[in-house]
């Protein structure tokens, strides 16, 4: 498509999404109609991903991998939102033959079958971005790479172009929708396009992607749990990347499994370590294990993992160091989106883990609040409180044990909670993204090959492992505490003796920033009343003296004035703020 004919019909699309925002979220509550636009407010959002997973599966590009950047952030969107963008698949229609050898050709100096012993013209795959094709090596370059068999990934011709259209488009809508007071209190949209942007420029150079594969596999390379295909350097470019063929049977291929004589729930048990492995000890993991990503590798030898360097997860994990191989291995492909874990998030995540393992809520809640999670509005002990209902009614149970729960037990913990689950106070910082994803994708895999899969258990040895490690510090930290509570019990009789000294001078002030907030409210709507009854007032007057026909022009002229006055309070009525803060 030509890009400014995309451009137009991207800007069009969202044109009328930001006009529906606009009227809805802005117009209809000033004119008091703010609770009729709160109910439809999901139905508007569900029509409105339905319509981009249209428009996504029909143009391709960025659109796809926007729908599911979007379909992990359930801190800005309800779960119907996110559930309809998650079902968005990366496919495309093939590029031909003809074309993807110019590229070949461009890239590589040579065309396909001169550059390879042999290459099939017909696509393995084909996505928005890029298509892949399997190939055979020469003889020199097999034997130097240990390889014969490989796959080459090509970009699609004039992508580049593509994405930047669609970048720009997202940041002009970024720019107008994340001014309004609605979104910019939750999410600051612009930079999160400006992260997706850089995100989606490294996936499109394969030298990253080449780069990223040869440093997963030197992390894992005394992992008999992982397998990482190797890369033909002499054969990559910027958008050209020729990588070993490992294909094999996916991952939730249950039945293929079972063939092989592979079981699912070693799989899920193995897939949730290697994964938690990525994250507390290489802290550098990939971002998007979905079961086209990952392939899991029957093993005939039975041998026992790796050497030094290998991790076998914590816990004992399946197949780790020291422990026989369960049979399989899991194979990783596409490094164009890895995340990275920094020293200081790192830390924080580790307290989380901790926090969590313990089903600690209060921890777990200032764990949060260092992620950068929770907004500056979050009521936190609000959220520990719930937390801490979650622990008691729900914590360590499994999705399929959840599913065989009490519903009532579900609707109680929302009746008490709902407020809070319904505006939930949460923004996922952009390094925390990549894991939230990961661990949302890992979560949905492990379950849908282990029913009674229950991720808690999984996390728990880490986090048990993490105290373990962190003992000293851990020791340190009870003394503090300790320290610090005899310091507050030998001041507490000084502080007393200040309070009652404040309270006998009839100091004391009290602060009710609830009530504060309702006070401020219904004045508010005191004074659009009332500018509503002057308007009423003014209008009704003017057109009776205009209307009149004994009374003369003078009379006329005020009736003019005063319906024409009538304007000012109508305006303040409409589009002064209103209801509660």
């Amino acid at each position: 498509m030509n890009p400014s004919l995309r451009y137009l019909r991207l800007m069009a699309f969202a044109v009328r999404l930001m006009t529906t925002l606009l009227w809805c979220d802005l117009v209809l509550p000033r004119l008091g109609l703010g609770r009729l636009s709160a109910r439809g407010r999901l139905r508007r959002m569900s029509a409105a991903a339905r319509r981009f997973h249209r428009l996504a599966a029909a143009h391709g590009g960025l659109l796809i991998k926007l729908g599911q950047f979007l379909s992990t952030r359930l801190d800005m969107l309800p779960a119907q939102v996110t559930g309809e963008l998650s079902s968005l698949q990366d496919e495309a229609p093939a590029v031909s033959a003809e074309r993807i050898a110019a590229v070949i050709e461009a890239e590589l100096g040579a065309p396909p079958a001169i550059a390879f012993a042999a290459f099939d013209a017909r696509p393995l795959a084909a996505a928005s971005l890029g298509q892949a094709h399997r190939a055979v090596l020469h003889p020199g370059p097999a034997a130097a790479y240990g390889m014969s068999q490989v796959v080459v990934k090509v970009q699609r011709p004039g992508i580049e172009r593509i994405v930047e259209v669609d970048l720009a488009v997202l940041r002009r809508v970024a720019g107008i929708v994340g001014r309004l007071p609605t979104v910019s209190a939750r999410v600051d949209l612009p930079a999160l396009i400006a992260e997706f942007a850089t995100t989606s420029r490294q996936e499109i150079d394969y030298r990253q992607e080449a780069s990223a594969a040869r440093r997963f596999r030197t992390a894992f390379r005394a992992d008999a749990r992982v397998k990482t295909p190797r890369i033909a350097q002499s054969l990559c470019t910027g958008r050209v990347l020729t990588l070993e063929d490992v294909t094999a049977i996916k991952i939730n291929d249950v039945a293929a499994l079972r063939r092989a004589g592979i079981d699912p729930h070693a799989v899920a048990d193995a897939f949730a370590a290697v994964m938690l492995d990525q994250f507390f000890v290489h802290r550098f993991f990939h971002a998007d294990p979905h079961p086209g990503n990952v392939f899991v590798t029957p093993t005939a030898d039975g041998t026992v993992g790796g050497e030094a360097g290998g991790t076998g997860g914590a816990g004992g994990g399946t197949g780790g160091l020291g422990a026989p191989d369960p049979g399989f291995a899991l194979t990783f492909i596409d490094f164009g989106m890895m995340g990275e874990v920094s020293e200081a998030l790192r830390a924080t995540v580790r307290d989380f883990a901790i926090a969590l393992a313990g089903e600690r809520p209060g921890e777990l809640v200032d764990s949060l609040d260092r992620l950068g999670v929770l907004l500056p509005s979050a009521d936190k002990r609000l959220i520990e409180r719930a937390l801490a209902e979650l622990f008691e009614r729900f914590g360590g149970l499994s999705i399929a044990q959840l599913q065989r729960k009490d519903q009532r037990e579900f609707a109680e913990f929302f009746s008490e909670f709902g407020d809070l689950l319904r505006d939930l106070p949460f923004q996922l910082p952009e390094d925390f993204l990549l894991i939230f994803r990961a661990v949302s994708i890992v979560s949905g895999l492990c379950s849908e090959l282990d029913h009674e899969f229950n991720m808690w258990d999984a996390v728990r040895p880490y986090g048990l492992r993490l105290m373990r490690e962190e003992g000293g510090n851990f020791a340190r930290d009870q003394v503090d505490r300790v320290i610090a509570g005899v310091r507050m019990f030998v001041r507490l009789p000084g502080r007393i003796d200040d309070l009652v000294s404040v309270i006998l001078a009839g100091d004391l002030a009290v602060q009710t920033p609830g009530v504060d907030r309702e006070l401020r409210g219904l004045e508010r709507v005191a004074r659009r009343a009332v500018a509503g009854i002057v308007f009423a007032g003014l209008f009704i007057g003017g057109a009776v003296l205009f209307g009149t026909a004994a009374v003369g022009a003078g009379a006329r002229v005020v009736g003019v004035v005063c319906m024409s006055g009538s304007l000012v309070p109508l305006a303040y009525a409409l589009l002064a703020r209103g209801g509660r803060d």
